[in-house]
């Protein structure tokens, strides 16, 4: 059953949530390498976004899986969804400077660097590769929500003020609509903490919080992959 649901948009430090959040015992926490990582999972969220995944029960077939958790596109996008189908769950909505947040946002969606068509690829990437083309149609609609209908996923984000707007908007939703002892606005750089707190967890001790997936890790990703690495591991990338 889902207990942590987060609301943050991708960029705002969404794979060290996944990893603290594992580490607190909510795990498995989902996350977009979990659907690069199972392609099988592409046709629930194809789903999702047809409007088809309604009740509770619906959700649960979603997250089939034992996930106790939730992080990063596709899950956040459905994060009002989620909210009142999990009523106990607690929210919680990852933000950052939204200054610094439009260019990482903006490389993530433009798609990054494509593999040679003839390359022969390790399976790992093939696999993530075919998620993700499967994915556009559900990526288009998630970021239509925010950017416009007329976005399409690989074209990146065009006005920065546009980008910031759309963040806020977000942001201010969110708040809005989610009762405040249920939610946690959290930046990742305040730590242990206030998360724990908010969870009724123990600060794990002598542990630094996860700091992963940065600007530049996601260059290297991209390059990787490009490359037909075949060392790549997305989730050894990510951080996991």
């Amino acid at each position: 059953m889902v207990e942590v649901i987060g609301a943050g948009l991708p960029r705002t430090g969404t794979t060290s949530m996944k990893v603290a959040l594992e580490r607190l015992g909510f795990a498995p926490c989902y996350h977009m390498a979990e659907v690069m990582t199972h392609p099988e999972h592409v046709d629930r969220w194809v789903a999702a976004a047809a409007g088809q995944v309604r009740t509770r029960e619906d959700w649960d077939r979603v997250f089939d899986g034992g996930y106790r958790a939730t992080q990063d596109w596709p899950a956040a996008h459905f994060w009002r969804e989620l909210a009142g189908a999990y009523p106990e769950a607690k929210v919680v909505l990852t933000v950052r400077d939204p200054r610094a947040w439009y260019p990482s946002m903006r490389m993530l969606t433009s798609g990054g660097p494509r593999p040679d068509p003839a390359a022969e690829l390790p399976e790992p990437v093939r696999r993530a590769l075919t998620a993700m083309d499967r994915m556009r149609p559900v990526l288009d609609l998630m970021g239509g929500s925010h950017f416009g209908p007329g976005w399409r996923f690989g074209t990146g984000l065009a006005d920065e003020e546009q980008a910031v707007a759309a963040f806020e908007r977000h942001v201010a939703a969110v708040r809005d609509s989610v009762p405040a002892e249920r939610l946690l606005v959290f930046d990742v750089r305040e730590g242990w903490g206030p998360l724990c707190a908010f969870l009724g967890v123990a600060v794990p001790a002598g542990e630094p919080f996860p700091h992963l997936n940065d600007a530049a890790s996601m260059r290297r990703a991209f390059d990787r992959m490009s490359a037909g690495d075949p060392s790549f591991s997305l989730l050894d990338e990510l951080g996991r």
